[in-house]
């Protein structure tokens, strides 16, 4: 029977391995420190965090979000610990609440690894407090209990620290807070919350059961206010980023098309747009949306039931071999054989209902891909055979593809909401994964400057005419090859701008049309721009940042990166991380407010629920097809005439 705790209150613990989740409306840090019998905290080995989540017996999320799992195995801590205290914190300089005040009420449980709950606790009372220790684990008389805390601190994750007695606390709270804005900067922005109705049937029909009967456990679903979207995204607007659609409808939308029955025993046949919304664009969005969480909700279960397999594998030849009979004769050899078997049991079992979801999701994809429309299809896809310049925006666009390892032939369309709300960090550097280095380095920054033309010829396809600018500043000129079509096809006003005159030109033009649109906002008078001024999107492309970049240059970039999305410039860096680092602190902030993809495949993005590394796979046109400068000559001739 679970034990519902108020502050202050403590339950025995029955067992010593553990699962502790956390479920809360926005993205918040989770951490752990292990304290001595006076709860004072030894040094930084001590602490758990995400720049360092690992430790002996205890692990924490890598990543600031809405939920985690803490692992924790109670009788592998290090001797002299009696203590672990679950740390919460609001992660800084993310655009999200400040304080706990301002969200809803953190909920903690404390689960066996079958998942059935032992302790919940619901954090109540905050306010101003950006820092709370929700729960602490502790030993007493030679059991273990856990005791429902709820102290916040309004100094945050630094007077928190300094609380348990840890050197240096301040230090140590920004080093957290930096792994933490790193995380942030690589996580694949969640879809905007979907009605109940919108909901997909699967998610309500597929059972949950405890990994102990054999099946594999499904994590809890995402909370109805789902974690804070890309917080770097938009530094200069308070509160969540709105997912709204300018054209949506406020009152409920009909209902999807209704599958076809299905046969008994059999699973429904997948329906194109089985999803909710005014559109069929909108509703294949949402359903591509509903795929990607179906295959995170469906590679946890695995995962979940998998690590449930070794780790009661892992107990039962504990026993066995505490007990000195059983080293005698055959008795260990039988005993390990029928722990093995019975891993290898559930590890099956697991495994099939995997297959069976991922089978429908591969059904579902078949039917999904092929009814895509421009902007949310492949390269490779027919429709852009049939492509005419559009006389809407479109709600999203396509940036390449996700897969995860337990399906890798299973590609999610990665699709990022329109008007962009951040900018591009297209990652040129050898040393930024496994793939790039297998790369040289030439080829390497020709990969990243191909993969910029094609996100910008697919920005300049999907928006009406003269609706959409690209500029380029290519300082040395290296790039002119993959520039080619974007020249050729005439889509740019203006060649891509060369040497320092070239560049002080191009980002003084943008950084006076931030200043001037600004300005006219805030005086009301939109209609009092200068003639001069283009109303367009604007997307600047930088290839081979920071060379030939000046501090005066830097800072404007900076100011673009962060004043710019909201009134509608954009940027999209080529550059290697690692060489744009040795230029000083000052280009971290940029390179973090930036969503950074990759050339080659790379498995750097995580999604904002239970931290799967996503395999991300660049855009690419099919070999030896004329699709792009198909595509860019048409634009080009929209733009010139005005007509599609």
């Amino acid at each position: 029977m679970t034990a519902e705790l108020v502050r202050g209150q403590n339950h025995t613990l029955p067992q010593t391995r553990l699962e502790i989740r956390i479920s809360a409306g926005t993205p918040v840090v989770a951490g752990a420190t292990l304290g001595d019998e006076n709860g004072r905290v030894a040094g930084v080995e001590w602490i758990a965090h995400p720049g360092s989540p690992q430790l002996h017996g205890l692990e924490v999320s890598r990543q600031a979000a809405a939920d985690h799992r803490l692992a924790v195995d109670l009788d592998a801590l290090p001797d002299g610990v009696h203590r672990v205290t679950v740390l919460l914190a609001l992660p800084l300089d993310a655009g999200g609440p400040a304080r706990f005040g301002a969200v809803a009420s953190p909920f903690v449980a404390v689960t066996g690894l079958d998942g059935a709950e032992i302790a919940t606790f619901t954090l109540t009372g905050l306010d101003s407090e950006s820092a709370v220790a929700a729960l602490e684990l502790y030993r007493r008389q030679g059991a273990w209990k856990v005791r429902a805390v709820g102290q916040g601190y309004a100094g945050g994750l630094a007077a928190m620290l300094a609380d348990q007695g840890v050197d240096r606390a301040a230090e140590l709270a920004g080093t957290i807070q930096e792994a933490v804005a790193r995380g942030l900067a690589r996580s694949v922005a969640p879809p905007p919350p979907r009605t109940p109705e919108g909901d997909r049937v699967r998610h309500a029909q597929a059972p949950a059961s405890a990994p102990g009967s054999g099946q594999p456990s499904v994590p809890p679903a995402p909370p109805a206010t789902p974690p804070q979207p890309e917080p770097l995204a938009e530094p200069a607007a308070p509160g969540p980023i709105n997912y709204a659609h300018p054209r949506r409808q406020s009152t409920a939308p009909p209902p999807p098309p209704a599958a076809p029955p299905a046969q008994p025993g059999q699973p429904a046949q997948p329906v194109a747009g089985d999803a909710t919304g005014w559109s069929m664009d909108e509703r294949l969005y949402n359903q591509v949306w509903g795929m990607f969480e179906d295959l995170a909700r469906a590679a946890a279960a695995y995962r979940s039931a998998v690590d449930f397999a070794e780790s009661r594998m892992d107990q039962e030849l504990e026993r066995t071999l505490s007990d000195p009979r059983s080293r005698i004769g055959g008795a260990g050899d039988r005993a390990r054989e029928e722990a093995r078997a019975k891993r290898d049991e559930l590890t099956a079992r697991a495994r099939e209902s995997l297959d069976r979801d991922l089978t429908q999701l591969a059904a579902e994809s078949a039917v999904v891909e092929p009814a895509l429309p421009a902007p949310y299809a492949g390269w490779d896809n027919p429709v852009w055979h049939g492509y005419r310049v559009p006389m809407e925006i479109p709600m999203a666009l396509r940036i390449g593809d996700l897969h995860l390892p337990e399906s890798a032939d299973l590609r999610i369309p990665l699709l990022v909401r329109l008007p962009l709300e951040r900018g591009m960090w297209i990652d040129s550097g050898r040393t930024a994964s496994e793939a790039a280095a297998l790369a040289g380095a030439d080829q390497l920054r020709r990969l990243a400057m191909e993969t910029a033309v094609l996100h910008a010829a697919r920005l300049l396809a999907v928006y009406p005419p003269n609706e959409f600018t690209v500029h380029v500043i290519d300082p040395a000129g290296s790039a002119a090859g993959p520039l080619d079509p974007l020249v050729r096809s005439g889509v740019l006003p203006s060649p891509p701008a060369t040497g320092a005159q070239g560049v002080s030109s191009v980002l003084a033009h943008l950084t006076r049309r931030v200043d001037l649109v600004q300005m006219a906002i805030r005086a009301g008078a939109a209609d009092s721009l200068p003639p001069d001024l283009d109303p367009a999107e604007q997307l600047l492309i930088v290839n081979d940042f920071p060379h030939g970049f000046d501090d005066r240059a830097v800072t404007q970039l900076r100011y673009l990166a962060d004043e710019g999305p909201s009134v509608g410039v954009h940027l999209m860096m080529v550059a290697d991380r690692e060489e744009a680092s040795e230029y000083g602190p000052i280009l971290d902030p940029l390179w973090r407010s930036l969503l950074r993809v990759t050339p080659v495949a790379d498995d750097h993005l995580a999604d904002p629920w239970v931290g799967h590394a996503w395999t991300y796979e660049p855009p690419r046109t099919p070999p030896g097809s004329a699709v792009l400068d198909e595509v860019l000559a048409r634009v080009a001739h929209a733009r010139r005439t005005g007509h599609r």
